[in-house]
């Protein structure tokens, strides 16, 4: 069995399933999902059930087998040893922001604690992550007429997000915040790769965009969700045909999910407050414009 860590919000959920999914699926194994940090996590909740996901909740017995994680003992490939009669459980823990190789030839039996991501955990099975991350419900009727417009154009999901990344201070400290000067630039180089572009504007802070983004294209302001919906944000993304994401896991879902085979995606080349982090992100794919 492969145990997966979850926390933080969908977009980091979201990376970490599919990482778990993916080393699963390779022993040919359950994925089981640990949500217990949840129960003193009061920021964020358990989302991932909104998908059609193969995966199981984690018994509080199957996580006492879990063993610590020692980092004399990263990536020990030794035989496996006792616990109670049964195998014991060993715990990988992150060891850096960049792709570790190392983690795709992990054995079975691991507990895996990390955000992991970079779409290289996974992309070797990107039909089944892109088949099970399908929405496990139709969407609301206010929503299904957006996405009839979304689909007949050529849609681009603008992702602004602000809200924990202004007043939360160490998420401040972490993500910052792009500046309007980046959707601004960004805007100008959709126009010159999308023809006749439509722009659906995603965020938390909607009167903020509306005060600040000056830009002659057409927008379309998609405050219907509400905070407790968001994922119906993502599901209007991912139907987008081309994409200008934040610093974000969020609206990188969004666009990695999309299908347009022709998609254009612009990612900030700057994903961190802090450089150092940054140095080490490699969470854009190589296909993706940075700016």
């Amino acid at each position: 069995m492969i145990i997966v860590k979850l926390i933080g919000g969908l977009g980091n959920q979201m990376f970490q399933y599919a990482a778990g999914r993916r080393l699963a699926q390779h022993h040919n194994t359950d994925l089981i999902l640990d949500v217990t940090g949840f129960a003193s996590y009061s920021l964020r909740k358990y989302e991932l059930d909104i998908f059609r996901i193969n995966a199981t909740i984690a018994t509080q017995d199957l996580l006492k087998r879990v063993e610590p994680f020692s980092r004399k003992d990263f990536f020990r490939l030794g035989i496996r040893s006792l616990f109670l009669g049964e195998t014991k459980i060993e715990s990988i823990r992150e060891q850096t922001l960049d792709f570790d190789g190392r983690v795709l030839s992990l054995p079975d039996n691991i507990y895996l604690d990390g955000y992991w991501q970079n779409e290289k955990y996974f992309v070797d099975i990107s039909d089944i992550i892109k088949k099970e991350f399908t929405f496990a419900t139709s969407p609301p009727a206010i929503n299904k007429g957006i996405l009839e417009e979304i689909r007949g154009c050529n849609s681009v999901s603008v992702h602004i997000r602000r809200g924990d990344y202004i007043s939360n201070p160490k998420t401040w400290e972490t993500h910052g915040v792009l500046g309007i000067e980046y959707y601004i630039q960004a805007l100008n180089l959709i126009e010159k790769k999308v023809i006749n572009p439509q722009i659906f504007i995603f965020s938390d802070d909607i009167p903020w965009v509306k005060d600040n983004l000056k830009t002659g294209l057409a927008l379309h302001f998609m405050e219907q969700s509400g905070e407790e919906k968001n994922y119906e944000d993502l599901r209007l993304m991912s139907n987008c045909k081309h994409h200008i994401i934040a610093n974000s896991s969020f609206s990188w879902w969004g666009a990695w999910l999309s299908s347009n085979q022709n998609k254009v995606v612009i990612a900030p080349i700057k994903w961190f407050s802090d450089e150092k982090m940054n140095g080490e992100q490699k969470i854009v794919p190589l296909n993706w414009i940075k700016i």
